[in-house]
């Protein structure tokens, strides 16, 4: 199967936990998917049609930190300004702290080859997490992926279904998509977030399982194994992987 490959490197970037707003914003160590369909938009320069489009990635930082901000708290007003006239909005200054990642590396895929050339000249400007956040992509090209029998996994996103399997990982609820046509409406999905190194030799099997994963033979080979993709979705019911060809 081909695939694009693209490789994004900054100096910071932050995925915050949704619904947190006073005090402290903690942040996934990976991108949400819906943060990698905001960056592919930005790319495109338009909101694209979700259905049929599958990622996998590979991400990396170097550290962590936090970084001070704030935030305006308003709300509706009934008093009045010195000259008379009726207040429409008051609020107050909230400071907080928000937990940001260092140097981050982001080896992105997509199912779409055909738009190597909307990343090679992106339509705006290109960041990953906040607005500030800036990156640059270091690399883009087609891969042909080959399917594999064993195959490592780090630093990524595999399905929830494979909780029960992968000897490490944790569980949790991300941002899926945000339909920015809906009145950014939110979908949510239960990933397991892998920031270690795990090989499907030791994964767990039940019954006769004998899973093919995609693999891509241009990044490193550890143990003679090589990276594992797990392909998901941002919409539909089938929001892990594409089907093997």
């Amino acid at each position: 199967m081909q695939a694009l490959k693209i490789v994004l490197e900054g100096v910071t970037t932050s995925f915050r936990y949704p619904h947190f707003m006073l005090g402290v914003q903690p942040g996934f160590p990976l991108p949400p998917p819906a943060t990698i369909y905001g960056h592919v938009c930005s790319a495109l320069g338009e909101w694209f049609d979700p259905e049929g489009v599958a990622f996998a990635y590979h991400f990396t930082v170097t550290g962590e930190g936090y970084d001070l901000e704030h935030i305006h708290v308003l709300s509706a007003s009934s008093g009045k300004l010195p000259g008379g006239e009726r207040k429409a909005l008051e609020g107050n200054i909230n400071p907080f702290k928000r937990q940001i990642l260092l140097f981050p590396r982001l080896t992105l895929y997509l199912n779409r080859p055909e738009w190597i050339d909307a990343f090679r000249r992106p339509r705006y400007p290109v960041v990953l997490g906040r607005s500030q956040d800036l990156a640059s992509y270091t690399r883009i090209e087609i891969v042909e992926l080959q399917p594999a029998e064993q195959v490592y996994f780090e630093h990524t996103l595999l399905p929830y279904s494979m909780a029960a399997q992968a000897p490490a990982g944790v569980v949790t609820l991300m941002p899926r998509w945000i339909d920015y046509r809906q009145r950014r409406r939110p979908g949510f999905a239960r990933y397991l977030m892998l920031t270690e190194r795990i090989t499907t030799k030791h994964m767990l099997r039940f019954g006769q399982q004998t899973p093919v994963y995609w693999s891509d033979p241009t990044a490193p080979m550890v143990d003679g194994l090589p990276l594992g993709l797990w392909f998901h979705t941002f919409v539909g019911a089938d929001n892990e992987t594409l089907t093997m060809a």
